[in-house]
């Protein structure tokens, strides 16, 4: 094990480099989040490594299940990856508690990502992704914008992308549009950044 500080700085144990195939599961909190992940992941990880996703009904389907799920797991040679929406949360609280749950597990090595706030938070990170992946045009200027410039910071990023998108981002399909679009440089999302490293890590 190698121990690493993660962005929030806090400690972070987790395998430094995956020396064999092994399967990766996603856990994630709905399924906006698989359909951005199934466009962004072949950009990130070896080919070779077999993916498989389990969508909760939100987080607290999530909070409630997961432990039951880490437990029922039978397939050896697995490691889990748990992404989960900030919302109005502490992010430093959710992951504590995230990981307290995949110790009861029996699953301590799990890894734990939050999206700050939201996944849309990682859209406004990159808008020249949604303007391809929703054939728009005329996002970009929104970066220069004070309010955006901290994609991280915005309290509703869902509804303030839907809101400057005029209607057209919807979480789903927008998701599964934008995901394949997004850039591995240069997105202003720092929970984003530390996503994106810790994945080509442990799975590039």
């Amino acid at each position: 094990m190698e121990t690493r500080w993660d962005a929030y700085g806090e400690k972070d144990s987790s395998p430094a480099l995956i020396h064999k195939t092994m399967n990766v599961v996603f856990f994630l909190e709905e399924r906006s989040a698989r359909e951005m992940l199934q466009g962004l992941l072949p950009k990130l990880m070896r080919r070779d490594i077999p993916v498989i996703y389990v969508v909760f009904e939100g987080m607290h389907d999530m909070e409630k299940n997961i432990v039951r799920k880490l437990r029922g797991w039978r397939t050896p040679d697995t490691m889990f990856v748990i992404l989960r929406d900030q919302d109005r949360g502490d992010c430093k609280a959710i992951k504590r508690g995230l990981q307290e749950k995949c110790r009861t597990a029996g699953r301590s090595e799990c890894i734990v990502r939050i999206a700050c706030r939201k996944l849309e938070s990682w859209y406004f990170g990159d808008l020249g992704a949604v303007e391809r992946g929703l054939a728009l045009s005329d996002l970009v200027k929104y970066e220069k914008k004070k309010k955006y410039r901290n994609p991280d910071s915005l309290t509703a990023p869902a509804e303030e992308l839907e809101k400057i998108t005029g209607g057209r981002y919807q979480k789903v399909q927008g998701s599964r549009s934008i995901g394949k679009e997004l850039v591995l440089e240069g997105n202003r999302s720092r929970s984003f950044a530390v996503f994106l490293e810790t994945v080509q890590q442990l799975f590039g």
